[in-house]
């Protein structure tokens, strides 16, 4: 007697051929399927502000340009998971500065906004940095930017040039909520849109697409990064991406070869070079003795 297994319309079926040469169907047992797992809408706060200016979510269009960025903040997993990971590394000092410069301390979402927390982003357009400075503009607010160093990498000054926009955008409008919006539509882009629509309210005012989901989305990192378990992320303190431990080295001089300035300080040029990504070559001229601080790790 021998068996012969078919698959007949999706189903795993036995065929047993006996001595006489007919053939007996047995249909094989279903292997049991889980069912899937229920998808559940992520929660939109009942009241959220950002800078302690009101986002009026009883009104339904700003309800639902919310809710579309809890979504999309909320499904992309990965993506969310990283950045829950990074802000224990990054926000300290992001935090200490913004208080240092008297900006509200929820423009830490802004930067999360533009650039996820990835210390080395740039964007196609040729943004850079956690704070997505384009090369004109972080020059206009103080950055060093040439073939050897480029501070947009530089965490530390790039959000201090950062908090010199926002002070001055918020001296321009007297709005928060305006001053994000103008980060990424231009300070120009939301003068024109308040000229042309005789309005003064971020959510009374119609934008470009990126500039209409732009707030939304910082307002979303806001929601979901204030209470992470809440959203379904659940990263142990063990899991955080922790400050580096390094030691600060000044130089006002010509350092001709990194890798062995890294070794004459007890590391490695690849060390060296992920703790001061600013530092774009393997040398750094310095003609003019400027003094820059440098990284090293203690490990």
């Amino acid at each position: 007697m021998t068996t012969l297994s078919l698959v007949f319309c999706g189903v795993m079926t036995a065929v047993i051929i006996s001595g006489s040469g007919k053939a007996e169907m047995s249909e094989a047992p279903r292997i049991r399927e889980e069912a899937p797992h229920d998808t559940h809408q992520p929660y939109v706060p009942e009241k959220i502000d950002f800078c302690g200016e009101v986002v009026p979510l009883e009104r339904r269009d700003v309800f639902e340009s919310l809710e579309r960025e809890m979504i999309v903040t909320t499904f992309a997993h990965t993506n969310t998971s990283l950045i829950l990971k990074r802000m224990h590394r990054y926000f300290p000092m992001i935090e200490n500065i913004l208080k240092e410069e008297g900006i509200p301390e929820d423009f830490k979402y802004l930067a999360v906004t533009e650039s996820n927390l990835y210390d080395i982003s740039r964007s196609p357009v040729g943004a850079i940095g956690i704070w997505q400075f384009m090369e004109a503009t972080g020059k206009e607010y103080g950055l060093e930017i040439n073939s050897e160093i480029d501070e947009r990498y530089n965490i530390e000054k790039s959000t201090r040039a950062a908090c010199k926009y926002l002070r001055k955008a918020y001296a321009e409008f007297g709005s928060w909520t305006l001053v994000a919006a103008s980060y990424n539509g231009g300070m120009n882009g939301v003068k024109k849109a308040m000229s042309l629509q005789k309005q003064s309210s971020y959510y009374d005012m119609l934008w470009l697409e990126e500039t209409a989901r732009y707030v939304f989305r910082i307002v979303a990192f806001k929601a979901l990064m204030s209470d992470p378990d809440k959203y379904g992320f659940h990263i142990d303190k063990d899991g955080w991406y922790e400050p580096w431990k390094t030691t600060t080295v000044e130089i006002d001089s010509t350092i001709p070869d990194l890798a062995q300035f890294a070794i004459d300080k007890g590391t490695t040029y690849k060390r060296v070079k992920e703790l001061n990504r600013w530092i774009r070559q393997n040398k750094i001229t310095n003609a003019r003795r400027k003094t820059y601080r440098i990284l090293i790790p203690n490990e």
